[in-house]
């Protein structure tokens, strides 16, 4: 009878196991499907992100007919320091700038302020998820000393799941000219829209489209700029050292349709190869190294394919330091 009595106990408890597998999923309360994942979306890139690694794999790691240092530095009180200074091998033009950055934690206030050789002053004072969560509100001041030239931006923006919309207001003296733009995204794909109107003329002077869809691997971006230019690009991360991309870009009225391939190999952890070249077989080359923490070297070189014994390519070399 013991026997009996525990055997029905185990029969019972194993019944209970298998049902509460055949249940897994389910809802225990109300016996519904419980949903296997919704899922999180990003929040998307600003309209001017739209296909930026495409961009980075053209843009990112080559100097060429420059000559460029730049020292970072970061003080115990917070204040961040950057100088760069730079010269053009073609014109033999020298020009820098000073910049700081700091934050006001209590008022979560960051400022940011900028000279350069050109005798130009900056000052931006941000702040961001302060008022509401994702909202971000800038005001941009210039000032020119020499001609006594001022300028002010106020730029909004706001970010959250499946939007990223931002507004700037360029103030004039004329008219303010008013800079709008929104992307929205849903399951990888990129839809945007941007635009600049002239309250002046009352003429709308920007309008540009944009569509793109985004994996975890790969990016498909198209443009439109104000039903003239049209362009697009595929970036692909092929492995963990190995990236790729293309650009296709034409013009209205013309029968040229510009092109680019461009590809990044990380060597090693410290090194990288950036190679790219277009349809006017322009090849550029360049190499980055990581000399040690805070210390980079970048050489790169820009060799006319159709013209290789008549010279005129360009090299150029780029040196930070950060501290």
């Amino acid at each position: 009878m013991a026997e009996k009595g525990v055997g029905k106990v185990v029969q019972q408890d194993k019944t209970g196991k298998d049902k509460q597998a055949e249940n897994k999923g389910e809802c225990v309360t109300c016996q519904h499907h419980a949903p296997k994942g919704h899922g999180t979306m990003a929040v998307p890139p600003a309209y001017s992100d739209l296909g930026k690694s495409a961009k980075d794999i053209f843009n990112k790691g080559y100097g060429y007919g420059v000559l460029k240092l730049d020292v970072k530095t970061k003080s115990q009180s917070g204040v961040e320091f950057a100088t760069s200074g730079s010269n053009n091998t073609d014109t033999g033009k020298s020009g820098g700038h000073l910049e700081t950055k700091y934050k006001v934690n209590e008022l979560g206030l960051n400022f940011n302020q900028k000279w350069n050789t050109d005798n130009t002053l900056t000052t931006e004072i941000t702040m961001e998820d302060q008022l509401a969560k994702g909202l971000k509100l800038a005001l941009d001041m210039s000032f020119v000393p020499n001609t006594g030239k001022k300028s002010a931006k106020l730029k909004t923006g706001y970010k959250r799941d499946f939007v990223n919309v931002g507004c700037d207001l360029d103030f004039d003296m004329a008219g303010p000219t008013v800079h709008a733009a929104a992307v929205l995204g849903y399951e990888g794909w990129l839809a945007g829209y941007q635009l600049a109107f002239d309250t002046a003329k009352s003429k709308l002077t920007q309008n540009n489209f944009a569509l793109g869809y985004k994996a975890g691997d790969f990016q498909l971006h198209t443009n439109v700029n104000d039903g003239t230019e049209f362009g697009g690009s595929i970036y692909q991360k092929v492995n963990s050292n190995m990236e790729t991309a293309v650009h296709l870009a034409w013009t209205a009225g013309s029968n040229n349709t510009r092109f680019g391939i461009g590809a990044k190999y990380q060597l090693d952890k410290d090194a990288s190869l950036s190679t790219k070249v277009n349809n006017a077989c322009l090849v550029g080359v360049g190499y980055t190294q990581t000399l040690r923490p805070g210390v980079k070297l970048t050489l790169s070189a820009l060799i006319d394919g159709k013209n290789v014994n008549g010279g005129g390519h360009k090299v150029g070399m780029g040196f930070e330091l950060e501290a």
